[in-house]
């Protein structure tokens, strides 16, 4: 019988080969992984058992890390938990005995809350990328703004966007996001425009949509692809300019982008496609923001006894 590190090493392949897993959801089932494999002494599969797990959650639960000595939040509890069961299950489709996976259960957490630009917030830190949109850099900067409003996309994806995947005549184009799952987005007329003008700025024969564009490199017909740090960079600097004192991240837009869409009275389903949530329950982060019923209730009956 395999030992758990050899296992942990076929399941990683088959991740990567039969399930198309992204590089960085290798990397960190791997991580996971191979903790618990430690902390376990690499056992076979068969020597894991519920008291294991039991054990295993407490250690967890009390590990400290970082120069503060904080223990683990239970959202990375979990993490470490949801690729062991998945391990598990992996385990069970080859016949090889251990504990079932559905009897690891997940640490119960606060729901989770979401921060997202208001519509005046939005439209300043718009409106500061549109004005320092002259020469190239600020071109890119402001199309990647417009960008990541329009459709929601995750930074990765948009790092990774090359300039053939996007349709500027049907006004909307087709990303792979987690998981290598297609989804389709669309382009309002300003981060089309913005994207034209950009491109039409353009003389390299990069084919990723948006370039560094390095002064170091500048001699260089083929430019690589921005990366996400910089995207991430460039949201921060503009933010900052437009007076948003609050953490904004390129992740910031894409909850923007969902809380707009239901605001402005899309259905939670449209929304979910959209965004390429596997599960609804994903999406529904944001119906608590956005429910305009229980506000109305709250207008039309509170305080209806008071003197």
């Amino acid at each position: 019988m395999k030992l758990l590190d050899s296992l942990i090493t076929d399941f990683l392949e088959y991740l990567e080969v039969e399930r198309g897993r992204s590089e960085r959801t290798i990397r960190n089932y791997d991580f996971y992984l191979k903790r618990f494999s430690k902390w376990a002494g690499n056992p076979t599969p068969k020597k894991i058992t519920r008291d294991t797990i039991h054990r295993y959650r407490l250690w967890l639960n009390r590990l400290t890390e970082g120069r503060e000595g904080e223990t683990l939040k239970k959202s990375t509890q979990n993490y470490h938990l949801i690729a062991l069961r998945s391990f598990l299950k992996y385990l069970a489709r080859q016949d090889i005995l251990s504990i079932p996976p559905e009897q690891i259960e997940l640490a119960k957490q606060s729901k989770r809350t979401v921060e997202f630009l208001e519509a005046e917030e939005l439209n300043r830190l718009l409106s500061v990328a549109k004005k320092k949109a002259i020469g190239i850099i600020g071109m890119r900067d402001f199309a990647i703004l417009e960008l990541l409003f329009a459709t929601g996309m995750r930074v990765s994806e948009l790092a990774n966007l090359k300039i053939e995947q996007v349709n500027l005549k049907r006004d909307e184009f087709t990303v792979r996001g987690k998981g290598d799952k297609p989804r389709v987005v669309f382009l309002s007329d300003s981060a089309k425009e913005a994207l034209k003008s950009y491109l039409a700025k353009r003389h390299d024969t990069s084919p990723f949509m948006f370039v560094s564009h390095d002064r170091a490199k500048a001699g260089r017909k083929n430019t690589g692809p921005i990366t996400s740090r910089s995207i991430q960079r460039i949201v921060e600097r503009d933010a900052t300019e437009a007076g948003i004192t609050k953490k904004i991240t390129p992740h910031t837009l894409r909850h923007t982008f969902a809380t707009d869409l239901l605001l402005s009275g899309a259905d939670i389903r449209s929304v979910q496609s959209m965004l390429g949530h596997e599960s609804i329950t994903t999406t529904q982060v944001y119906t608590h923001i956005t429910n305009k019923q229980m506000k109305e209730v709250h207008k039309k009956f509170h305080g209806q006894n008071r003197e």
